[in-house]
Order: structure tokens, then C-alpha cells, then sequence
């Protein structure tokens, strides 16, 4: 889709953004382009072997060593609509500074190495409000062990 139909799609769906969410969805990636199916699996950071958690560098670098990879810049939107059945967050806190509880987090490649820029997004249900919302980090920050992201399964037709 392009990026007004697909803006439109999420607000019909009555998925809620934030202003992270709406800075990244504003990118020249997210114009229209070719469509792609992908294979997309969860998998916790302690799944990826961080059992002490991560930084970003650290989780990108553990994805590459796996049979995994990030998704493309542009998933996260499209993955929020398909995904319907996203549990209930465990609570209502919005923004703390700190990974949300129960949030799905995309990982992709950052946009941009700025850290007032956001780095990604997360998909999140909080009190019955469906949200694709971003998020920004440093590459000093330690994701918590238990944090859930949503990658890529490795192209297997090779």
C-alpha cells in the first residue's frame, strides 16, 4: 500500500499511534514498493542466547549469528494489522523510559544512528487499545532478558 492508504487501513482498524510511530511511518521506506511474503517468528532475547538481555548492537549481532535476520524497515505496520490475537499488555503503562511489558518489538535496522530519532517499533494491546507505537534507544541500553521481538526466518529456497 502506499503510505495514505495504509495510515488509513490503521486508523480504520482503530490502531492507535504515537508520535515515534508517526515520525518513523513519515521515512521514504514506507512508499509503495514491490510485495514481499515473509516468514515471521517471535523469539525472546534469552532464545537469541543474551540470557543477561541486550543493547541493540548486541541483539542485531546475535540475530546475524542465528538462522534469523531483521525484518525489512517497512514490516511493522503491515505485521500490526495482521496480527489480531496480540494478548492484553500485563499494564497500562505507556512510557517509561524502559521496555513495555508485554510489547512485541519489531526489529529492523535503525533509520538512522541519530538517538532523538526512533529506532524501531512495538506492538503492544493496552487496555483493550491496539497500538503500533515507536520507541527510541541508545546503543547503551540493555534490553531486559525476556524482551519478545519479531524477526525474520532466513531465506531457506537457497
Amino acid at each position: 500500500m502506499n503510505r495514505a492508504k495504509l495510515l488509513a487501513r490503521l486508523e480504520e482498524r482503530g490502531i492507535q499511534l504515537n508520535e515515534s510511530a508517526r515520525t518513523l511511518l513519515a521515512h521514504p521506506c514506507f512508499e509503495l514498493r514491490a510485495p514481499e511474503s515473509l516468514e515471521v517468528l517471535r523469539c525472546s532475547l534469552a532464545g537469541l542466547g543474551l540470557s543477561e538481555g541486550g543493547t541493540l548492537p548486541e541483539i542485531l549481532s546475535a540475530v546475524r549469528r542465528s538462522d534469523l535476520a531483521p525484518l525489512p524497515p517497512d514490516a511493522a505496520p503491515y505485521l500490526r494489522l495482521a496480527l489480531e490475537d496480540q494478548e492484553q499488555a500485563p499494564d497500562s503503562v505507556l512510557s517509561a523510559g524502559r521496555a513495555p511489558s508485554g510489547a512485541l518489538h519489531v526489529l529492523t535496522e535503525p533509520l538512522s544512528t541519530d538517538d532523538e530519532h526512533p529506532k524501531g517499533f512495538y506492538l503492544r494491546v493496552v487496555d483493550g487499545v491496539t497500538w503500533l507505537r515507536g520507541y527510541r534507544c541508545d546503543d547503551e541500553y540493555v534490553w531486559p532478558a525476556d524482551s519478545v521481538f519479531a524477526l525474520r526466518a532466513a531465506d531457506r529456497r537457497h
